[in-house]
């Protein structure tokens, strides 16, 4: 009989409210909910008990990350030091290469990354196995409101707030862009772990007033083959910068993890 993961979620916000409600429920067989961390009192809210992150440590063999990057940087490495794996959504902190180097290197617990609001890259991640890719792209297309940012003047701002259809708010590496967009381009990281190369991923960040529905469009070329995957996602209503499916995603993660049988790997 294979054990039951004890988990530790850090974050109880749009995504793990999701993810710590359905692994109470018993929605994820070989999973139990045992400590939340978050920065904030949350009483009855929470759906185990709350603890630091030490504490949570002491009792967990699985912990999930749900609470943005400065979380993987600042926690990483001690979970990981104190044999207890991590689950990693905010794949953005990856674009420290130090740190992403210490993370798969440190243990003797183990680091794994959902690839939460995109898909292919499983097939990107085997195509990559061949040799690399010669061109790499990502579009990701959001409403206005959930692109801005401290660092933009206001000339971007203005041409955000009165855009009429799309507008280009950003082209750079996956090495650049999620630095800037910290909650918005977690993708753009994703797909750079997938194909092994920061630099090699060409983003381009649109905004725009019509986007009912956040969309990325990833597009690779190579001696391989070529490969196009898109999807469109609803935004989460309490967290737009999300989008619905990325706690889902996790829990996706989460029941490979816990052993459940069926899963796609």
């Amino acid at each position: 009989m294979s054990r039951v993961r004890k988990v530790g979620l850090i974050g109880w916000g749009a995504i793990g409210r999701v993810v710590g409600s359905a692994i109470a429920a018993g929605d994820v067989p070989g999973a139990e909910l045992v400590a939340v961390v978050d920065n904030r009192p949350l009483g009855d809210a929470a759906l185990a008990p709350q603890m630091s992150v030490e504490q949570a440590l002491e009792r967990c063999d699985l912990m999930v990350e749900a609470a943005g990057q400065g979380v993987v940087r600042g926690w990483g490495e001690a979970i990981l030091a104190s044999g207890t794996d991590l689950l990693v959504a905010s794949t953005g902190a990856l674009t420290d290469e130090e740190l992403s180097k210490r993370l798969l290197t440190t243990g003797p617990g183990r680091v794994y990354f959902t690839g939460g609001a995109v898909g292919g890259l499983d097939l990107l991640q085997a195509v990559r196995a061949m040799g690399p890719l010669s061109e790499i792209t990502l579009t990701t297309t959001k409403l206005p409101s959930t692109l801005e940012q401290p660092w933009m003047d206001e000339e971007l701002l203005t041409a955000m707030r009165s855009a009429t259809g799309p507008l280009e708010v950003m082209r750079g590496t996956a090495r650049e862009v999620p630095v800037k967009f910290p909650r918005s381009t977690n993708v753009a990281a994703s797909v750079a772990l997938a194909v092994g190369d920061l630099d090699a991923v060409r983003v381009s960040v649109v905004a725009d007033p019509a986007a009912v529905h956040t969309s990325h469009v990833v597009e690779a070329n190579g001696p391989q083959g070529s490969y196009r995957f898109e999807v469109r996602h609803r935004p989460d209503a309490a967290n737009p910068a999300t989008s619905q499916v990325v706690p889902y995603a996790v829990l996706r993660s989460l029941a490979a993890l816990a052993g459940r049988s069926g899963q796609i790997l």
